[in-house]
């Protein structure tokens, strides 16, 4: 028995009439008395009289009846209830991030996204990179937010700056004293602290990079695990470390902050899957735009792309 039979059944029950059951339901009549002639069948009884005129309903098809039309409201009042949850249910945003990201404006990125869209339950996670490339793929975030080029098919990659790079040092070091920018050949010369220690690639190479594309061998002293340990070996004298330059927010008694008299960048990348549009990466993308023009950072043009159409307006998620 299924709940389409226990429809038909009542249909006819209620107009005592083949014919026009059939005409209610949209049907033809046979099919129609297949049907209840397969629930007889299922229960083993009759549940109409056919000898009646018009058609009455036998003891046990009183019976069936009053039971068929309590499951057919409880069916219509589930569906009415699953439709209301799937208007009401929150859609969700799930952000990963580097440490260093939080440094970068992403706090403010985040603050205006909640703002526009009260409704969207925006979750936020830190970690690395690669582990971003892994968790966009997996479904565990909806867009990322990293330092490292890499290339995957089934993930689309958008720089949206080139951060400079400064020099952490002790803030006793006489270098760090002298306040003057330094370059990569006399950072070469202090040991160096490195993060994150995994997975690599990472910044860390990035990092190393650097040096290596000035032909420069550092030392490297530590390999951190993250921002936070890597500044604070440098607070305990253990050496130098190059950060992003909204690293200096992060503001930490004996740590100074120098320039770099060669040119060094760290890009800000924004990842999310391939071909992916939602309203909330819109959205996102809209903020982004918005607040880059504000801080009077060039716009790239794929994030005007993504923001296309997109009005930031106070908005409920649908």
């Amino acid at each position: 028995m299924d709940l389409r039979q226990l429809r038909y059944f009542v249909a006819v029950a209620d107009a005592r009439n083949f014919t026009r059951a059939a005409e209610r339901l949209h049907i033809a009549q046979p099919p129609l008395s297949r049907q209840i002639q397969l629930l007889e069948a299922e229960i083993g009884a009759e549940l109409i009289d056919r000898s009646a005129r018009p058609l009455k309903l036998t003891p046990i098809g009183r019976l069936v009846y009053d039971q068929a039309t309590q499951l057919i409201r409880r069916a219509e009042d589930l569906r009415e209830m699953v439709q209301r949850a799937r208007l009401t249910e929150k859609r969700r945003l799930v952000v990963g991030f580097v440490a260093s990201s939080i440094y970068a404006r992403l706090p403010q990125l985040i603050r205006q996204f909640r703002a526009l869209a009260p409704h969207v339950e925006l979750t936020l996670l830190e970690m690395m990179s690669l582990e971003q490339i892994a968790a966009l793929k997996d479904g565990r975030i909806d867009v990322g937010f990293g330092r490292i080029r890499h290339e995957d098919t089934s993930v689309r990659r958008i720089v949206l700056r080139e951060e400079k790079l400064v020099a952490a040092l002790p803030a006793a070091h006489p270098l760090a004293r002298d306040e003057r920018p330094i370059s990569l050949a006399t950072l070469a010369e202090i040991p160096l602290i490195v993060y994150p220690r995994m997975p690599r690639p990472s910044y860390a190479d990035q990092v190393l990079g650097l040096f290596h594309d000035h032909d420069l061998a550092p030392r490297v002293a530590h390999e951190a695990r993250e921002l936070q340990i890597a500044i604070g070996l440098v607070a305990a004298e253990e050496g130098a470390c190059v950060v992003p330059d909204s690293v200096r927010k992060l503001r930490v008694d004996d740590v100074r902050y120098l320039e770099i008299v060669e040119p060094a960048t760290s890009p800000i990348i924004m990842s999310c899957r391939i071909a992916e549009d939602t309203p909330e990466l819109r959205l996102l993308a809209a903020v982004i735009a918005n607040l880059y023009e504000t801080w009077n950072y060039p716009v790239p043009e794929a994030i005007f792309r993504m923001a296309e159409g997109t009005v930031l307006t106070p908005q409920e998620a649908s």
